[in-house]
């Protein structure tokens, strides 16, 4: 996934590592666009959901996908997700549709599609540069990204974290869920640990600000690295 006039900032790392938040932060400072990718499966997960489609059941969830009319806006100060004329940016983070994510996530089909749709929303962002972030991307997507970085933390710190975010939910239900989800994903893709070239920034100990200034470091030293070459 690599454009000559793009410059990609590919982030990976768990739910409930902050990756959204401060990818977010990371791509206003440096005047880049954004692209969520984990929110364009939970806008697939919502349209199968609105046509009650079985999303463990592969072949449905295909077949869902034929009448798919999803966009995503690559402006970090007005982000938003819709599924043809309808607005799901609130509605994708229902607990329904993240539940029902990792079903259509590990369709490798869909994975590939997906994907595709990936590299050509970056290509045609018509900005210097993009922070890509989600699961796989620094090894699948955009794996000769100049800058690819593991953003991640404990255990029990992604679980506090996700469950300020969540309303409904006690900690050890947002905890749980955290862990179903990693499960289940992991089967599809390693985002657990950093591939060759990655760089890791655990954000255990850090405070947003902190995890966004550790995130541009890296980018700044690992663009610098390669403009040496």
């Amino acid at each position: 996934m690599s454009d000559s006039d793009v410059t990609i900032v590919a982030v990976d790392g768990p739910a409930g590592s902050g990756k959204s938040s401060v990818s977010k932060e990371v791509a206003r400072r440096l005047g880049y666009g954004y692209l969520d990718t984990g929110a364009v499966y939970r806008s697939l997960a919502w349209h199968a959901l609105d046509r009650s489609v079985d999303t463990s059941d592969a072949t449905a969830v295909l077949e869902a996908m034929g009448d798919f009319d999803g966009s995503i806006s690559l402006d970090p100060d007005d982000y938003w997700v819709r599924v043809g004329d309808t607005d799901v940016t609130e509605a994708i983070r229902e607990t329904r549709v993240t539940e029902a994510v990792s079903g259509v996530a590990r369709v490798p089909v869909v994975r590939h599609t997906v994907n595709a749709r990936f590299r050509a929303l970056v290509a045609d962002s018509g900005r210097p540069g993009v922070v890509v972030e989600g699961r796989d991307i620094t090894t699948v997507v955009a794996p000769d990204a100049p800058v690819r970085i593991l953003l991640t933390a404990a255990p029990e710190v992604r679980a506090a974290r996700r469950s300020a975010e969540v309303t409904g939910q006690d900690a050890a239900a947002v905890a749980d869920s955290l862990r179903r989800r990693d499960a289940s994903d992991s089967t599809v893709v390693d985002f657990m640990s950093a591939a060759e070239g990655v760089e890791v920034v655990d954000s255990t100990h850090l405070d947003f600000d902190e995890t966004v200034a550790a995130v541009l470091a890296v980018a700044e030293k690992m663009q610098e690295v390669r403009d040496a070459r």
